[in-house]
């Protein structure tokens, strides 16, 4: 069913941390930092694949994006929508119900045999195609989804993510010169704002965390390896 009801982005931005907490998807840790897929240190980690196994939480997030998708990229926007293998296609799936549009899913490389496909489904020369994911960092990993949509000669200006780290300024720029807008519900400022109203955390654990905020390339830098 296509929502709505258009929450308030900041409600949107609210209700989404709350969630994430709610189902303990949110790890802060500055005494001993996690470490990235990159190799560097961080005092955050988010579990976003958790959320498939909350039905209500899920399905309220969903009704999110696809009502963010609609307000800030259009009603009549897409033909297609893309999730980037595999975290991306779940959530895919169920924002091309929700939006009433055919769904497929881009492969991080060739699977190699058969087709050497990296598109799976129907996705045709022309369409316009959203690309879904559940988070972003710095975007790198969308322009190679991007790219290969392309490649079939459809177009992909536009990627939506439940969760957007908006702490390196340069992912939007960078997704921008590749000619992608970008979408989400919420950031980590976001999920630090909601922790200090709920009290989940520690006064020193939220205070090790702002200051990586703040400054987290220096915050690496600093305590890497």
């Amino acid at each position: 069913m296509i929502p709505a009801a258009f929450p308030s982005k900041e409600e949107i931005a609210r209700l989404t941390a709350r969630a994430f907490l709610e189902i303990g998807a949110v790890h802060f840790n500055a005494r001993e930092p996690f470490t990235l897929a990159s190799g560097l240190p961080s005092p955050t980690y988010i579990d976003c694949r958790k959320l498939i196994s909350y039905p209500r939480i899920r399905s309220m997030l969903m009704d999110f994006m696809a009502v963010t998708v609609m307000r800030e990229a259009g009603f009549e926007a897409f033909d297609n929508i893309a999730g980037g293998e595999t975290a991306g296609i779940p959530f895919a799936a169920l924002v091309a119900e929700r939006l009433a549009l055919p769904m497929t899913y881009v492969r991080k490389k060739p699977k190699g045999y058969g087709r050497n496909a990296r598109i799976e489904g129907t996705m045709t020369e022309g369409q316009r195609v959203l690309l879904v994911e559940d988070l972003t960092t710095d975007g790198g990993s969308k322009l190679s989804f991007v790219d290969a949509i392309r490649e079939t000669g459809a177009t992909c200006n536009h990627t939506t993510v439940i969760f957007y780290y908006g702490i390196f300024k340069e992912t939007e720029a960078r997704l921008a010169d590749h000619g992608v807008s970008l979408s989400y519900l919420c950031t980590w400022w976001d999920m630090l704002a909601e922790a200090k109203t709920q009290g989940i955390f520690d006064a020193e654990t939220l205070t090790g965390v702002e200051e990586f905020l703040n400054d987290p390339r220096g915050w690496q830098a600093a305590r890497a390896k």
